[in-house]
């Protein structure tokens, strides 16, 4: 189920904001759970079993990491590693096992052995995100950061809880374990989370969207017939398109969230904006790089020892963070590409950090779109004759050679959002949610914006979000 579908839109939303608004404090938990793993298992109940049985393991393990009496026969240490091990052990082999077969096809012939069949399973849609979570919770437990949750149905609903469920953002047990507690509705929440879901909604149904549409017939094209002009054109829409639909997908996370009386943490500030590497990933996907940061860097070491090994563990993070995205060589280069930026800037960021505004958001942004032809590309191989054709030219046509292009994802609409999209990427107060709210002609526009959007929704083909597959 899709937050922009109409079958979200106009049922699931309405009719569970009744039942738990009808219900009674003690019992809204329970609806929320119901909710959630009704939500999560629509179309996809074999995934549900997934999740049931991965939030049974950090269930037991971090309770029995917290009796004393139990210890005494396991070690802590030994109940975090095999909770961390069936956690990563389900990940792996629903989104890595095809992509470790088929690099093992590639050497296995030279000892002469037959390749190995694919399994094809179907990726249980979220699995990237909750398995983080779950395992968050696990190791706070283990660091004596948090107690153990007593009750298998408050734990279960903090890892099911449908509006950060399948893309995020992460959400720390930390963040929210007092507000497990407390059901209580209060109409400035609702208000406020209602807002933030509108805003969403309109980014993803009119800017990512139609962003997408020009993305996605640039970048299906054979690319030796693209021209230089429209190789840029399509980087520049999918550039938009991925920060659109994801922060869209994080502002109604939140926004449910706060409906709910849950407080997520932010998950995106205006990272086109960043003036560095280092500055975009503070602003960009927060919960997975702070996740990465907690769980990964530091342990490894982080920056309190040599500065070779400070850099190599930041190559393993995007390492991973390229792998984390998706079982394909382009996401890991597509890490790896940034854990080189970062690493670049150990050693030129007192230079970086002289250049002008203009010059310094130029060099993020050229750089932050040369990683998404990587991230976007089907394989590596597409991406490199892409990324040629927008840096030397494709000499056999030009822009002309690519009218049927034209005709079909430039139109004066989508021109029309992809002004919006860039104006809207960079902070400009007066259009931020928090002053719309409260001013009486930002609630009229707001209100207008959810209107629209909820009609366009309701009469147009939906489209998933990009994240539900990574």
């Amino acid at each position: 189920m899709v937050f922009s579908s109409p079958l979200f839109l106009s049922l699931f939303l309405p009719v569970l904001l009744l039942i738990y608004a009808l219900a009674q404090t003690g019992y809204r938990n329970t609806v929320l759970l119901l909710a959630s793993l009704l939500f999560y298992s629509w179309g996809e109940p074999k995934a549900l079993l997934v999740m049931i049985g991965l939030i049974a393991v950090n269930y037991y393990a971090a309770l029995l990491m917290d009796t004393p009496k139990v210890n005494v026969v396991f070690s802590r240490r030994v109940l975090l590693w095999a909770a961390v091990i069936l956690n990563l052990s389900a990940l792996f082999f629903y989104k890595y096992l095809d992509f470790a077969i088929i690099n093992i096809n590639k050497l296995i012939p030279m000892f002469g052995m037959p390749e190995i069949e694919l399994f094809h399973i179907a990726l249980p849609i979220g699995i990237s995100f909750y398995c983080f979570q779950a395992m968050s919770y696990t190791i706070d437990v283990y660091r004596g950061e948090v107690e153990a949750q007593h009750s298998l149905a408050r734990l279960a609903l903090y890892i099911s809880l449908f509006p950060q469920l399948v893309a995020g953002p992460i959400v720390r047990y930390s963040t929210i374990c007092s507000e497990l507690e407390d059901r209580t509705l209060h109409f400035d929440n609702v208000y406020e989370g209602l807002v933030r879901f509108s805003i969403g909604l309109a980014k993803k149904v009119f800017i990512a969207d139609s962003m997408g549409f020009v993305a996605d017939k640039i970048f299906v094209a054979n690319v030796s017939a693209i021209p230089q002009l429209w190789a840029w054109m399509g980087c520049i829409a999918y550039t938009l398109q991925i920060y659109y639909d994801f922060s869209a997908y994080s502002d109604m996370a939140i926004g449910l969230g706060r409906i709910f009386n849950f407080q997520f943490l932010e998950n995106f500030n205006f990272p086109y904006s960043a003036r560095s590497i280092k500055d975009f990933w503070r602003r960009w996907h927060i919960s997975l790089s702070s996740w990465l940061r907690d769980y990964v860097y530091i342990p490894l070491g982080g920056n309190r020892i040599s500065i070779v090994r400070t850099l190599v563990n930041q190559f393993i993070v995007f390492f991973l963070c390229g792998l984390w995205h998706g079982a394909a060589w382009n996401f890991v280069v597509w890490g790896i590409w940034h854990g080189l930026g970062l690493v670049s800037e150990k050693f030129t960021g007192r230079y970086l950090a002289r250049l002008p505004a203009l010059f310094a958001h130029a060099y993020v942004m050229l750089f932050v779109m040369t990683g998404w032809v990587f991230f976007r590309s089907p394989d590596l191989s597409y991406a490199t004759a892409y990324l040629k054709i927008m840096f030397l030219g494709n000499a056999g046509y030009d822009m002309f050679s690519f009218i049927p292009a034209w005709r079909h994802c430039i139109t004066i609409s989508n021109g029309f959002f992809m002004l919006l999209g860039l104006l809207f990427s960079w902070p400009i107060r007066i259009f931020s949610f928090h002053t719309l709210q409260h001013r009486y002609g930002g609630v009229l526009t707001l209100a207008v914006i959810f209107f629209v959007t909820y009609c366009f929704a309701m009469t147009s083909k939906f489209s998933p979000f990009l994240y539900f597959r990574f």
